[in-house]
């Protein structure tokens, strides 16, 4: 068998050319995106069960606790939490997705795969960013169908289509970022299991040392400025911003005050520091 067809044979009938650089890099992503989005067509049950989660946030947080939780400014009510509500459950959402990608890229590890992508003629890097690149189309379909579930309970955009699409884009933005902490805690540990709990443990106080469920005034005086700096905090504030769903007055922090523009540069650093921390494991765990 030659290389050409030991290579299509194992990611997907993609043949390889005779590339350089950054092309090489964006070719071999896109087919290594593209096996892992033919995975999951194959096994739907990755995205379902990826749905039933955030589904279940939105349903009991609005109809169990949304008459419970009083937002400044607003009073308390289902209708008003839910406007309230459903930024925050579109930013945890996209950050849960870090346990699948996590967890991905053990399994990946310990089955041999990736040792027969690094015995092909291709990028090393490619088979991280093709693994987060298919993780975000997973992602942007769970927005989607969350969009609707949200829509169906209340939920309403206030502004204008643009702000809308920004307001996705900040969250897909926010998604890509973490899932690279998920590619570095998968290439850490030595078994998918383990790596589906190192995804998750440290998401729950990020989410909820937060503005996504409930008003940081109301947190304990020590904790506020946590939740305030907390770079989750300024994507959920920006997206209230972008979909018209501010109840009540902005907080005077500085984040909050400019969560546009620090939720943007947050998510950047983040995937700068944690793409390269990615791919300098995955070139020790593999040299």
């Amino acid at each position: 068998m030659t290389v050409n067809t030991a290579t299509e044979h194992a990611i997907g009938g993609a043949v390889p050319r005779q590339r350089r650089g950054l092309a090489a890099m964006m070719h071999d992503s896109w087919v290594v995106a593209r096996r892992n989005l033919r995975r999951m067509s194959r096994i739907p049950e990755i995205v379902v069960f990826g749905l039933m989660q955030p589904v279940m946030f939105v349903l009991l947080f609005s109809y169990v606790m949304g008459g419970a939780i009083r937002i400044p400014g607003a009073g308390s009510s289902s209708s008003i939490y839910i406007q309230f509500l459903m930024a925050g459950i579109f930013a945890q959402t996209v950050t849960f997705a870090v346990a699948g990608a996590s967890a991905g890229i053990a399994e990946d590890m310990t089955k041999g795969l990736v040792d027969r992508f690094r015995s092909l003629p291709m990028t090393r890097s490619a088979v991280l960013v093709g693994r987060t690149l298919a993780d975000l189309c997973q992602t942007a379909f769970t927005l989607l169908v969350l969009a609707l579930v949200a829509f169906a309970v209340g939920w309403r955009i206030h502004k204008g289509v643009a702000e809308a699409l920004a307001a996705f884009a900040l969250l897909l933005l926010l998604g890509y970022a973490f899932s690279w902490i998920g590619a570095l805690i998968g290439l850490s540990v030595r078994s998918p299991e383990a790596a589906t709990s190192a995804g998750l443990i440290w998401l729950f106080p990020l989410t909820f040392i937060s503005n996504a469920f409930v008003p940081v005034s109301s947190m304990p005086g020590w904790l506020q400025p946590i939740a305030y700096w907390n770079p989750f905090s300024a994507t959920v504030q920006a997206c209230r911003d972008l979909f018209g769903n501010q109840i009540g007055p902005v907080a005077d922090a500085w984040p909050m005050q400019h969560a546009i523009g620090v939720s943007i540069v947050s998510s950047l650093l983040v995937m700068a520091v944690f793409s390269w921390l990615s791919v300098r494991k995955y070139r020790s765990a593999v040299g």
